[in-house]
């Protein structure tokens, strides 16, 4: 169930390394240190990148204050890890959360009901609040909700001028008047725009979709019905056979699936996820996620080229957007499921790699860390 205590976090030492002195003297070129077999020992053998040469690239993840904090890193290649490391206290069976990294496994759900036929993306989102003759809120369709552009009144962070943090409908949602019953504060919001009209990333998006989801699973009321059925769906469809078996999803007291941005897992599940999408749905020869909707979720929105169907895409955005991975140090088909605080599913098939990152940076100074990410993923060669 949903708990507060998921969202105090403290804020962890560490410790910064000695700058290199030779003679007396300073020299900012000096080669650092040949590392031990033994520090090296967290890169497999089976790396095609020289162990050396990819610890220079991971090792500024976890020692240079720039990057923040990182708790975990794991990259798969060709569906083996040959990188894992984890900070102080930290290892393979820690839970993270997720963060904002939920809103793509909530676009993979969706998924699967689109492609049991069950929900249609371009019919009016089955909201039944929206449903009163005259709401303009009825002609949102689930394509418009799965690409943020609803047209809802949705304030993801504070705005100059605007809304405070504490304001915003995320926290108000998350936190405050809305915790109770998150997707009824989030499908009660008005219309600012037209459906279609415009990009607004919104975790209050997501959550109405995790909503539709369990509303096209059960008719219930019931708090713990809509949660128990919800999870059977979760488990059976995607956690069960993509063998995520330490990942547990959140949920508000009406029963909601907190789908936009609470998840629990392990570095390990998060690489499962990711090496799920790089594969297209299919896991050990076994195809259960449609082709055609993960190339859905990796097609450029119409409002913005760098988010697709509820997952980031390696490409630049429009005049005045953050750009949010590095689209000038990779290729367009690298997307990525990404986090508050910096968590981090980055996927390259044409690489075949995955990479998991896991900490806490915070958001308006995580450029060092994402380009750092970025630098990570250009060691390895193209393979397509």
């Amino acid at each position: 169930m949903f708990k507060n205590k998921l969202f105090i976090t403290a804020a962890v030492a560490f410790g910064l390394t000695g700058a290199l002195s030779s003679c007396g003297t300073n020299d900012e070129h000096a080669e650092p240190p040949t590392k031990s077999a033994e520090e090296l020992s967290y890169i497999s053998d089976e790396s095609p990148v020289k162990k050396a040469t990819l610890d220079r690239a991971i090792s500024p993840l976890f020692d240079d204050p720039a990057m923040g904090e990182t708790r975990a890193f794991l990259i798969m290649h060709r569906g083996k890890i040959i990188a894992e490391r984890y900070g102080e206290g930290y290892d393979q069976d820690t839970r993270f959360i997720s963060w904002s990294m939920a809103k793509s496994i909530t676009g993979a759900l969706i998924g699967f009901l689109v492609s049991d036929g069950r929900l249609v993306l371009d019919d009016p989102a089955p909201v039944p609040a929206w449903q009163r003759p005259g709401d303009p809120r009825g002609e949102i369709t689930l394509r418009q909700l799965i690409h943020m552009s609803s047209g809802l009144d949705h304030t993801e962070v504070s705005e100059e001028g605007g809304k405070t943090l504490f304001e915003a409908d995320t926290q108000q949602m998350l936190f405050l008047s809305g915790s109770e019953d998150m997707a009824g504060y989030a499908e009660a919001r008005p219309m600012e725009a037209e459906p279609g009209e415009k990009f607004e990333y919104s975790t209050a998006t997501s959550v109405i979709l995790s909503d539709i989801i369990t509303r096209t699973l059960t008719k219930s009321t019931d708090p713990k019905t809509r949660r128990d059925v919800t999870m059977r769906f979760i488990r059976g469809r995607l956690l069960e056979p993509l063998g995520m078996d330490s990942t547990y999803p959140e949920f508000d007291a009406d029963g909601t699936f907190i789908g936009g941005s609470i998840l629990q897992a392990t570095a390990r599940d998060y690489a499962k996820f990711g090496e799920f999408l790089r594969n297209n749905g299919a896991r050990k020869g076994a195809q259960h996620l449609p082709v055609s909707w993960v190339k859905f979720m990796k097609t450029s929105s119409e409002n913005d080229p760098a988010y697709g169907g509820h997952i980031w895409l390696n490409k630049k955005r429009p005049d005045g957007r953050r750009q949010v991975l590095f689209p000038d140090n990779g290729p367009d088909t690298i997307f990525a499921a990404l986090g508050h605080l910096g968590q981090q599913i980055i996927v390259s098939p044409d690489q075949r790699l995955t990479a998991v990152r896991l900490g806490k940076t915070q958001d308006d100074v995580i450029r060092p860390m994402s380009d750092q990410m970025g630098n990570i993923m250009a060691l390895f060669p193209m393979e397509k």
